[in-house]
């Protein structure tokens, strides 16, 4: 049996996060939250998997702890910054370590099939709107941002996040972001592709956030089948 720890395990994604694994055969031996998160720096008990869905703060102890016990990470912490992104790619270096803004099959074949229709409508003007419960943090999501970097994998054209006022014409290139916060709502996305008297539109809904906790907890499983590396969700689960 392998066993696992839940970081960031007092919100809603980590209760799910840990049913699930003892769902799936795991041996959950600990949670973690703002209340003994530093406890992963010497005292948390070794795993085989540290599943983690806290904020960025939390990235060093999750660090210190991978480091200390040699566990895997499976990461779906949103909101992190290009510096600590790169500690978890370094990390990959003597560790099994996946991140992913987004945990769903479902979101993994729209990424997959936005990168399909930017390059078949190059040209169209492209707007990318995320929609979230009333409770979400960041904003882009993760998601939206993944979507965007389908959409332009060296990161040149411009990104506008919203417009307000005499804005003038489009700009020929630029991408727009929108985040939508209300509700209760789990997860939606959009890509929007609008050439001349036609449009495409890619949709992915979210009705709860179980399929979130299903991809992750079944990436914990085929990444400890592994061998030490920084993997993506889309190389893991179809590659």
């Amino acid at each position: 049996m392998a066993s696992a720890i839940v970081i960031g395990g007092n919100g809603r994604m980590g209760r799910l996060v840990r049913e699930e694994l003892l769902a799936k055969g795991f041996d959950v031996v600990g949670s973690y939250d703002v209340d003994n998160i530093e406890e992963l720096d010497a005292a948390a008990p070794a795993a085989d998997v540290a599943v983690d869905f806290s904020a960025p703060a939390s990235l060093p102890h999750t660090l210190a702890y991978a480091r200390r016990t040699g566990a895997a990470v499976v990461s779906g912490t949103t909101g992190l910054s290009p510096q600590q992104l790169d500690e978890l790619r370094a990390l990959g270096e003597k560790n099994r370590v996946i991140w992913a803004s987004n945990y769903s099959l479902g979101v993994a074949a729209l990424r997959r099939a936005t990168a399909l229709v930017a390059r078949t409508l190059a040209g169209w003007d492209v707007e990318i709107v995320e929609t979230h419960h009333n409770q979400k943090v960041d904003a882009p999501s993760g998601t939206a941002k993944a979507l965007l970097a389908a959409v332009d994998p060296t990161g040149e054209r411009p990104v506008v996040g919203g417009r307000e006022g005499i804005v003038g014409a489009r700009v020929p290139g630029e991408i727009g972001m929108h985040a939508v916060r209300g509700g209760t709502v789990a997860g939606t996305h959009e890509v929007h592709f609008f050439g001349t008297d036609e449009e495409v539109c890619l949709t992915h809904r979210a009705t709860s956030r179980q399929i979130f906790v299903t991809g992750a907890v079944a990436a914990a499983t085929r990444l400890l089948a592994r061998e030490p590396g920084f993997y993506d969700f889309d190389t893991l689960m179809f590659g």
